[in-house]
């Protein structure tokens, strides 16, 4: 229960469905040298707006909420790998590794403890069991009926324990829908409400104050480049740039929009080309996931993907080789984010997907 519309939904729901509900919310580590005037933000899930709303919640539904106190393991599982990969010249996604161990791996540890049978979450995503040719059942991951609000792109990196512990009753619903019963359901949120967004554990909209602040020391300005050579600008240090970035380059004088490229770690340039002008064919995946089911090593299976949660998708063939695969897309697309995941659909199915190298 973060406090926001969703989760404090799903809970009413479950309690008028006769449900036994016990509410949970966690302490997260949020980051201690960013300023203070921007320490709390509404757009962010762990302000004492949502606080105090979740406790508000809990309380008219007469139910218990417990606060189970992550911050030490949210550090070392997530923002530290983040800070390591920017730190390699990598844009990484902790929201996926902070789904896979702390959300939904704590919660359904704590889930047994207190002997309950499902985790519920307020998530736009749907759970299909189905059943396989050996006899067994599978959870299947299916995208949210409001493609709008879809979040199966985050969710790729569950296991089948996992999915077969959780429900997301919100994942047949319109968001209209789930507004109409925060209506009805006489929920305490203002008019001035805003929905969590963005990375939650630094105050900013965007990360590049965050990693000034904790790898200020590595952080070394060098030549913004063309790929002939020629130098135009200067960077602020490479791991505060991804690839395809055009804004934010202080690059003048020219007429034409240039966006990142490539970062030459070894000689600490940022590579840049005219937009859409470079492209590329495939990409490379690491630590691959696949959910119900496992394309077969060394052949070639048809897929969609997406490259961001709510990115148009695009067509193209994977070839699984061993722990690796290669994606290789219908038509050249724009330079791909190295870190970022790669997520594989079969029409709502969500298959799997992979970190591109």
């Amino acid at each position: 229960m973060s406090g926001g519309i969703d989760s404090s939904v799903v809970a009413h729901l479950l309690k008028e469905q006769g449900h036994e509900v016990i509410g949970v919310r966690f302490n997260l580590w949020v980051d201690p040298l960013a300023p203070a005037l921007a320490q709390i933000l509404p757009s962010k899930c762990c302000t004492t707006q949502n606080v105090s709303r979740a406790s508000a919640v809990a309380k008219k539904l007469n139910i218990p909420l417990h606060i189970l106190d992550l911050e030490d393991e949210f550090k070392k599982t997530v923002v530290d790998p983040y800070l390591e990969a920017h730190r390699k010249g990598l844009t990484p996604n902790p929201c996926i590794g902070c789904n896979r161990t702390i959300k939904f791996g704590k919660l359904i540890e704590l889930m047994h403890e207190l002997g309950c049978e499902k985790l519920a979450t307020g998530h736009y995503a749907r759970i299909e069991m189905r059943s396989t040719d050996d006899g067994s059942t599978k959870a299947v991951l299916l995208e949210a009926v409001d493609k709008k609000k879809d979040q199966s792109y985050y969710l790729y990196g569950l296991d089948q324990p996992q999915l077969q512990s959780v429900m997301f009753p919100l994942g047949a619903m319109q968001k209209s829908d789930v507004y109409a019963l925060a209506k009805h359901f006489d929920l305490p949120i203002s008019e001035s409400y805003r929905e969590s967004q963005d990375l939650c554990f630094f105050p900013e909209k965007t990360p590049q104050e965050f990693l000034k602040r904790h790898l200020g020391p590595s952080l070394a300005s060098g030549e913004i480049v063309r790929r002939d050579g020629k130098i135009v600008g200067t960077h602020d240090g490479l791991a505060l740039y991804t690839l395809g970035q055009r804004r934010g380059l202080k690059i003048g004088g020219l007429q034409i929009p240039l966006e990142v490229v490539a970062k030459d770690m070894e000689n600490n340039r940022l590579m840049v080309a005219t937009k859409d002008e470079e492209k590329i064919e495939d990409v490379t995946l690491s630590d691959l996931r696949f959910i119900s089911w496992k394309p077969t090593d060394d052949t070639q299976a048809s897929f969609e993907c997406r490259t961001r949660s709510l990115g148009i998708r695009r067509r193209g063939l994977l070839q699984v080789k061993k722990d690796m695969a290669i994606f290789r897309f219908s038509s050249p697309v724009t330079v791909q984010s190295p870190g970022q995941s790669l997520v594989l659909y079969r029409n709502e199915e969500v298959v799997g997907g992979g970190i591109i190298n």
